[in-house]
């Protein structure tokens, strides 16, 4: 009953969810910056917005 009184308590839970949305943002940028394949992955975005035309025009 300890912890459930301690997590009760707004001056204890504040902190720990400062830590958990720093340690979810840090993974974040970590996973865009740093991964293997950002830059394939980035190469193939640039395309995206000529797809759907490219699409329209071969089923005319």
């Amino acid at each position: 009953m300890a912890i459930v009184e301690w997590f009760t308590d707004m001056g204890n839970t504040k902190p720990l969810a400062l830590v958990l949305f720093f340690v979810t943002f840090v993974a974040i940028i970590v996973y865009v910056y740093f991964g293997k394949a950002r830059s394939k992955r980035l190469e193939s975005y640039k395309h995206i917005p000529f797809q759907d035309d490219d699409e329209k025009d071969s089923n005319r």
